[in-house]
């Protein structure tokens, strides 16, 4: 019995071009142990952890005359050198290098023979420090199956582990015959699948959408729920080149906190959420980057986001599994930033009401498992991957991680930036993920349409000050 990607999966085969790679990455960074960290270090962490996820070892095969999605073999020829690699700032490497190195390595797309993932090391960064830049494909995190790499790189055991024996063995790799001998015995259990499949032809992008989309199983969407009518115009919208920036922010959680305390004023107070005010310090990001390009910015200007929430369907579903995604127009147009978020924290929860899904609170996603953000920010990803790109202009994935320090081999993770990836036609993703008293923002964006991604970062710095400072409504 063969492991079949499924449709969603495939899919992200086929979308993926060299403009547009469908991967999700992470960039840790961590402080030296005593004892070093060195690229061995990082080799056998990585061979310990992904004994338990197969998929790490395995690459994707396809079947002879497309009569069936490609299908997971392992991969007998795995060379854990290949995929994990070294490289080096030069001593002492700042922040600002470390993101022009990152916008170089995850715009390049992941070796389809091989296993789709890559992590690097990248010694020499000031104050004795070192980070890891992780790359995962789409079509290996399901969030059930396989997770991110960078959810098993870390816990919360300050010293390195003993190691474990490594028996991995790969099976023998199926096949021509016995894969067509597969989609066969597949025909006669689930004929429809298959007449669907060999009629429309996998490699059509535009009915492989049609049919990712009615996939119930993978993601839900609110669009039912949402307004028909396209996103407004906005300079997020451009041709996507091959070249990327990356621009990192480090913001204390601390500050959200206060905002939401001071701020949070009114009948539906408790339920101004941190998410709310993280929506409403991007939004006043946005405002001043626009009015630095001189564009048009007037009351009723807004910014569409697709914010993906993950959300409880039912008893028995697993945790994060399920996304939904909600569809915000920041007011950008707005000056007042109470203002703006009350009125982002009105629309996030007209959204999430009247329905039996629930968002999974904060605390439940930061007990998670392992380290769960870089997954849940490649579920989000995905979800974005099958959303129309008409309905919004950009993707912000805000996931809670744990507010306790986090070690690899011993060594702490000080921080932990997203790099979740960009579609046809949008310029900017934003990823962030509040991990041990931090927020921490990672802004993925092409090169040519924003050379000043660096103006949108320092704008959410100034946002969040603003915010902290802004008076408290008024109450009657």
């Amino acid at each position: 019995m063969v492991d079949r990607l499924s449709s969603l999966d495939t899919s992200f085969l086929h979308l993926e071009d060299a403009a547009t790679p469908m991967h999700v990455g992470s960039v840790m960074v961590f402080d030296a142990p005593e004892g070093g960290f060195d690229y061995e270090s990082l080799v056998t962490l990585i061979s310990e952890r992904i004994a338990h996820v197969p998929r790490y070892r395995q690459k994707i095969k396809s079947v002879p005359g497309g009569l069936a999605n490609p299908v997971w073999v392992d991969d007998k020829h795995f060379d854990m050198s290949y995929h994990v690699r070294r490289s080096a700032l030069p001593r002492p490497g700042s922040d600002e290098q470390l993101e022009e190195l990152v916008a170089r390595i995850q715009p390049r797309p992941l070796d389809r023979t091989r296993p789709l993932w890559e992590v690097y090391l990248v010694e020499g960064l000031a104050e004795d420090r070192f980070a890891i830049i992780t790359k995962t494909h789409h079509s290996l995190v399901d969030g059930i199956s396989a997770v991110d790499i960078g959810n098993v790189l870390v816990d919360g055991n300050p010293t390195a582990s003993d190691g474990v024996l490594t028996t991995w063995r790969a099976r023998a790799e199926p096949s021509g015959v016995e894969l067509v001998v597969g989609a066969v015995a597949e025909a006669v259990r689930t004929p429809s699948q298959v007449v669907e499949t060999v009629q429309h032809g996998i490699a059509d992008v535009g009915k492989t959408l049609g049919k990712v989309t009615s996939v119930a199983g993978e993601v839900i969407s609110t669009l039912a729920r949402v307004s028909a009518r396209p996103a407004p115009e906005s300079p997020l919208n451009a041709s996507v080149g091959r070249a990327r920036r990356y621009v990192m922010i480090g913001t204390d959680l601390d500050d959200y906190r206060k905002i939401r305390t001071r701020l949070g004023q009114g009948a539906f107070a408790d339920e101004v959420t941190i998410n709310d005010v993280i929506l409403a310090t991007i939004a006043g990001a946005f405002r001043s980057w626009l009015l630095t390009r001189g564009e048009a910015v007037y009351g009723g200007t807004t910014i569409r986001a697709m914010v993906p929430v993950s959300v409880h369907e039912g008893p028995d579903a697993p945790t994060g599994a399920q996304m939904t995604a909600c569809f915000v127009d920041l007011p950008v147009g707005e000056p007042g930033p109470s203002m703006r978020l009350h009125q982002i924290a009105f629309s996030m929860r007209q959204q999430m009401e009247g329905g039996s899904r629930r968002a999974v609170s904060a605390d439940t996603l930061a007990g998670l498992g392992g380290f769960a953000p870089p997954t849940m920010h490649a579920l989000g990803a995905r979800l974005g991957g099958v959303v129309s790109k008409r309905l919004y202009n950009v993707v912000i994935t805000n996931v809670p991680g744990p507010q306790t320090p986090l070690y690899a081999a011993g060594a702490r993770m000080v921080s932990t930036y997203p790099v979740t990836p960009l579609a046809r036609g949008q310029a900017l993703s934003i990823g962030l993920t509040s991990y041990d008293g931090g927020v921490y923002y990672g802004l993925y964006a092409d090169r040519d349409a924003m050379p000043d991604a660096d103006v949108l970062g320092r704008g959410v710095v100034d946002s969040l000050h603003e915010l902290l400072e802004a008076p408290r409504p008024k109450t009657r």
